[in-house]
């Protein structure tokens, strides 16, 4: 399976002699999906339907769904009148200018100015007819989104496997001077003690047990080990593809643990300079997963 980026855009149209409706898709990083959608008041029952859509095509990621619809019908409005209302109208315009002594001059022209006299009624379009456009245009947004995405993905992909190769590398070169830390560490240490002790006679036996025993707090043989098959482990996740961006993070967040207690460990700065890269390296691939679904 592929590997396909978080984020992306799309858009569909759908367009015959009647409507022409246009649906956009803009996702970004989002730790779980979420929908928002933006549509005329007459798609209000098309809702569900359209949420439904959306959630087959992605896994993860906040989406913005915008739904744009435009009328091409030539005759789709109808003009009524509300004749008892003009009539009432007229009669009150009667009833002021015999009481003020006016002329009735309220006509046709005033009636049709007057509030609530004349209504325009938009003609209504099938929502069958209408659900089965959106959801045709918003298909399209999908596919066209999807493609998007799986291009990102893609070199997405090919960067996070070059970091991890750089990772592996890392450890590598950490796991050839891993030995020698204990022997550093042990000199450093006889060093000190001389020093504190003035030239009194070091118990050797006692402190090569003591050396001995420091030696297990210090090796990070365990800690290299469960980096590398942590390492195995990602390697095989970004090849099977899918919907992997929240096992990654796992795994990323169990390597960097593994890192960090090598650093807390190590006691030559060529071993600490190589951890502090090593940590960089792990964090880049951190931060590219999170666009990864």
């Amino acid at each position: 399976m592929i590997v396909k980026s978080m984020t992306g855009y799309g858009k569909g149209i759908y367009e015959d002699e009647q409507v022409k409706i246009t649906v956009e898709l803009k996702v970004v990083n989002h730790r779980f999906l979420d929908i928002g959608i933006k549509a005329p008041k007459q798609f209000s029952f098309a809702e569900d339907a359209l949420r439904k859509a959306v959630k087959n095509g992605l896994v993860r990621g906040h989406v913005d769904v915008y739904v744009n619809f435009e009328d091409n019908r030539e005759i789709r409005n109808d003009v009524c009148a509300d004749y008892a209302l003009a009539e009432r109208y007229y009669e009150l315009g009667k009833e002021i200018a015999n009481r003020t002594g006016q002329i009735n001059n309220v006509g046709v022209y005033e009636l049709l100015r007057m509030p609530d006299v004349v209504t325009v009624k938009v003609a209504d379009i099938e929502e069958d007819e209408l659900l089965k456009a959106m959801l045709s245009a918003c298909g399209q947004a999908i596919e066209n989104l999807d493609r998007m995405r799986t291009k990102e993905g893609e070199a997405m992909k090919a960067d996070v496997l070059e970091k991890t190769d750089t990772v592996e590398n890392l450890v590598s070169e950490i796991e050839k001077l891993a030995p020698s830390m204990t022997a550093i560490h042990r000199e450093k240490v006889r060093e000190r003690v001389q020093e504190y002790l003035s030239g009194v006679a070091i118990d050797e036996e006692k402190f090569i047990n003591e050396m001995a025993f420091y030696a297990d707090k210090v090796a990070v043989d365990e800690e290299l080990t469960r980096l590398k098959s942590h390492i195995a482990h990602l390697r095989s996740i970004v090849e099977k593809g899918g919907a992997i961006g929240k096992q990654l993070d796992f795994v990323v967040q169990e390597m960097n643990r593994e890192a960090n207690t090598t650093g807390s460990k190590c006691c030559d700065i060529n071993v600490a300079n190589l951890v502090v890269a090593l940590k960089s390296e792990i964090e880049k691939i951190r931060e590219q997963i999170q666009n990864i679904e």
